[in-house]
């Protein structure tokens, strides 16, 4: 089920051009009714249900039906997002509640170098790959040329470790 927007709780971020969500949407479909200064989603088939809208949103006025991996069909799920972590308040049909915090990152900000473990680059008519330190040969070959004598030498691949039938 894709996002939607409780009209009561949304203020459209207090009149401002753009709102959170559609600054966060990957797929640019919340928009703004700026007669209403209500946002809601353009395209409801289209939401790919990530959730970005619903944990942006500083009034918690967007929600989306949760998976059913986590909340069974009939229950909710609220995200309440904070610097440092994430709380999920998922209610069940049966009126009973659950929460689980997660953090929102487990290293400081801008920490990480995701190149740090590979090599410089080099020469653009390597036949390595970025990653790769050196190219690997094969121990033995996995597939032979084999001539078929019935079909006029004709070549075909054949995988010796297969009997032929």
């Amino acid at each position: 089920m894709p996002s939607y927007v409780d009209t009561e709780k949304c203020d459209g971020c207090k009149g401002g051009e753009k709102t959170a969500c559609m600054y966060v949407c990957p797929n640019d479909l919340m928009v703004l009714d700026e007669a209403e200064m209500k946002a809601y989603n353009q395209e409801p088939n289209a939401c790919w249900e990530c959730y970005s809208c619903v944990k942006i949103c500083p009034q918690g006025a967007i929600a989306v039906r949760p998976y059913a991996d986590f909340a069974p069909l009939g229950g909710t799920s609220i995200p309440l997002l904070s610097a440092e972590d994430i709380m999920w308040t998922v209610q069940f049909r049966d009126g009973s509640v659950k929460r689980f915090k997660f953090p929102n990152r487990t290293t400081p900000e801008g920490s990480i170098n995701p190149y740090s473990n590979f090599p410089e680059p080099g020469d653009i008519k390597d036949e390595r790959q970025y990653s790769e330190t050196a190219l690997l040969n094969p121990e033995k070959t996995i597939r032979q040329l084999v001539e078929q004598e019935e079909m006029d030498h004709t070549y075909v691949w054949q995988n010796p470790n297969v009997q032929a039938r």
